[in-house]
């Protein structure tokens, strides 16, 4: 198919991806909705062979059934002299090439990728659906670093021996398990043991088991034990390592059950609680002791001689196929001499007719004896205990039984079966069953420190519902989380759990003081005590003796916070006029140095009860309520005398007031406070 080519007038060709055993892939525009699609088309030389164009069939079936973020969807199937499938394009690199440029890949990227693919692996599983080829060339990462799983429908296709015309397996060798290297069927575990290698790739950049012919590394797969990642990195975490030791173990049954639980052990291995976690032990069984292991030949084709001896399955750049493995020549014959049947009297008739009835026995037992196909049924929801007696009714055979998390049923139901419901199988086939165990627990983050946007947007995520309260905090910036209501690390439903978070509002807020009669050192003396920023501007003024504050801004009993600003001003004294007759200031008016002290009382407020009376009412009623106090401040100092109130004001509550006397050194000042015309308190100062 060359460059410019149209299929089925829809899709013109751009460009040749990559080929494969059984399909040619190319890089396409779609023409009606204008996008870029890659399109697998099946082979020339398979073109003509019916098994093959129903194996093709049978894979666009398969895939249009999957739909899931980590799985390549397939948006259309059709014949235009080829079969072809479209699917999504995915622009970006296969895993193989990540890990060739991308190592060493961070422990938490590697979990991140690997947590996708388990996804993907486990939502197929979960149709009844198993890969059989997963290899990093078959995981796509977009340009986003989505991760995105192909050729799920080849596997589907393939024949219980998964042998191709070249009698070469199908995918690379490299990463089969040991049962689909003897030659066995296929299992979810299978799939399990291939994530187990891939994991150890990521972590090493290397695999496990590689040879010069197939042959050679299939017998490693079930003789030789995984090297330890620890020779490639000593600092990898154990319990990392004993996800990979526990995925590839050889014999299916010591292997993660689903991927579902293999994901779940990922997720938590870099927690602080298993840094100490031991090397996982694969258990040996008494039987396993004794046991002989013995491996099914893989025999060479020789249905077409004309084939070549090998026969590529990957794209150009990935593994190459698996070598044809050439039948051994066995040594001659000696020819025996040929002699005469003796000619035979023809038998009686009574014995062909017996041996007539024996065939015809021998036929009906077959067929009659032969298991019954059965469908099965829907026992999602059921008791563990309820779905075992449907299924054990209708001669079916339980399988393992698995816990795994779920939203849709409660705990102790049936979340699916596999095979799915209405797969067709055998009597006495293998049912497995997966019990919910509820909804999945999610262990509360530490959040104290952290910003409350990006902590609120992960709670959510989550599912967790988040409230929030402000509290001023001299530790915490503003907007920084302070405490929260549950500990970090509690394992709780985030769908059923309110968090609320305490959340910094900045520095205390406190009123800001009357600064009238202070001076400009006791301005920044006050001004460096509460943190603010004070801006000093200096004015003449008439009365204000130089030196002294004029006004402030903001006013008196304002609430700041420290780094909030501060303006005064500060007086110059009268503008003076210049004499011409002297040009020395007399010594009057030399300034002296004044000694500026603070004053501090608590005006107690005393309840006044004042009588209203309503004139509407045609009987007056008397009500009641509270009056403030009024208070005067006198002082004498060198600008004040006690014959004029230096301040007057009202209170409703005990009211704690400052204020400073501007003395001369061992002058003494007065000060007397008066509230609602008696004196409550007269005290001198000394400067």
């Amino acid at each position: 198919m060359q460059q410019g080519q149209y299929i089925d007038g829809r899709y013109k060709i751009i460009k040749n991806i990559g080929s494969g055993g059984m399909a040619n892939v190319f890089l396409a525009t779609d023409l009606i909705l204008e996008r870029d699609v890659a399109i697998k088309v099946m082979r020339y030389d398979f073109s003509n062979d019916s098994d093959n164009i129903r194996r093709f069939n049978r894979e666009a079936m398969a895939t249009t059934e999957l739909n899931h973020q980590n799985i390549v969807p397939v948006f259309d199937v059709g014949e235009d002299e080829d079969y072809y499938i479209v699917m999504e394009y995915v622009d970006g690199l296969n895993l193989k090439e990540y890990i060739q440029e991308k190592y060493p890949i961070p422990y938490h990227k590697v979990i991140d990728i690997m947590s996708q693919v388990l996804s993907g692996v486990e939502y197929a599983h979960s149709k009844g659906i198993i890969h059989r080829d997963l290899k990093p060339h078959n995981i796509l990462l977009n340009q986003k670093e989505q991760v995105m799983i192909t050729d799920f429908g080849i596997a589907v296709a393939l024949t219980e021996n998964s042998i191709t015309q070249t009698n070469s397996l199908l995918g690379s060798v490299q990463y089969i398990s040991p049962e689909q290297a003897k030659g066995s069927i296929s299992s979810v575990k299978s799939d399990i043991y291939s994530l187990g290698i891939i994991l150890f790739e990521m972590l090493s950049k290397e695999v496990p088991f590689d040879g010069e012919s197939a042959v050679s590394i299939a017998l490693q797969h079930f003789q030789k034990e995984i090297p330890s990642l620890r020779t490639f990195d000593p600092d990898l975490p154990q319990a990392l390592e004993n996800i990979v030791i526990k995925a590839t173990a050889k014999d299916p049954r010591h292997r993660y059950s689903t991927a579902a639980e293999m994901r779940k052990d990922l997720m938590t291995s870099l927690r602080p609680e298993r840094s100490q976690e031991e090397k996982y032990v694969i258990p040996i069984e008494k039987e396993n002791l004794e046991e002989t292991i013995q491996m099914k030949p893989i025999t060479a084709a020789v249905a077409d001689p004309s084939l070549p001896k090998t026969y590529s399955t990957e794209k150009p750049g990935q593994e190459q196929a698996v070598e044809r493995v050439e039948e051994t020549p066995q040594p001659p014959v000696n020819p025996v001499p040929y002699e005469p049947e003796k000619r035979k009297k023809g038998k009686p008739w009574w014995v062909i007719f017996a041996l007539l009835i024996i065939g015809f026995s021998l036929i009906i037992f077959y067929v009659t004896s032969q298991p019954a196909t059965i469908r099965i049924p829907d026992v999602k929801g059921m008791t563990e205990q309820q779905a075992v007696r449907t299924l054990e009714g209708l001669n079916l055979n339980i399988g393992e039984i698995q816990e795994e998390p779920s939203e849709d049923y409660d705990r102790g139901e049936v979340t699916r079966t596999s095979p799915q419901v209405n797969s067709s199988v055998k009597e006495r086939a293998e049912i497995y069953l997966f019990i919910s165990s509820g909804q999945e627990l999610y262990p509360v983050p530490d959040l104290v420190g952290q910003d409350i946007e990006k902590a609120r947007q992960e709670l959510n995520d989550i599912g967790f519902t988040v409230e929030e309260e402000g509290e001023a905090s001299s530790e915490y910036e503003e907007g920084r989380i302070i405490s929260q209501n549950i500990q970090p690390g509690e394992e709780v439903l985030p769908s059923e759990t309110t968090i609320l978070l305490t959340v910094s509002t900045g520095e205390p807020a406190f009123d800001l003081r009357d600064l009238s009669n202070y001076s400009r050192q006791g301005v920044l003396d006050y001004a460096a005590e509460r943190g603010l920023l004070v801006d000093i501007m200096e004015s003449y003024h008439p009365s204000i003796p130089a030196g002294i504050v004029i006004s402030q801004r903001p006013a008196a009993g304002t609430k700041l916070r420290a780094g909030d600003n501060l303006s005064v001003v500060i007086s110059l004294g009268p503008e003076q006029v210049e004499s011409e007759s002297s040009e020395e200031p007399e010594e009057s008016e030399i300034e002296e140095e004044l000694i500026s002290s603070t004053v501090s009382v608590t005006i107690p407020y005393v309840a006044n009860m004042r009588e209203e009376s309503e004139e509407d009412s045609d009987e007056p009623e008397s009500n009641s309520s509270e009056s403030p106090n009024a208070v005067e401040i006198y002082i004498e100092d060198v600008n004040h005398d006690l014959s004029t109130a230096f301040r007057s004001f009202t209170i409703t509550q005990d009211t704690t007031v400052e204020f400073n006397l501007q003395l001369r050194p061992g002058e003494v000042g007065t000060y007397r406070i008066v509230r609602d015309g008696e004196v409550l308190e007269e005290n001198t100062v000394t400067g």
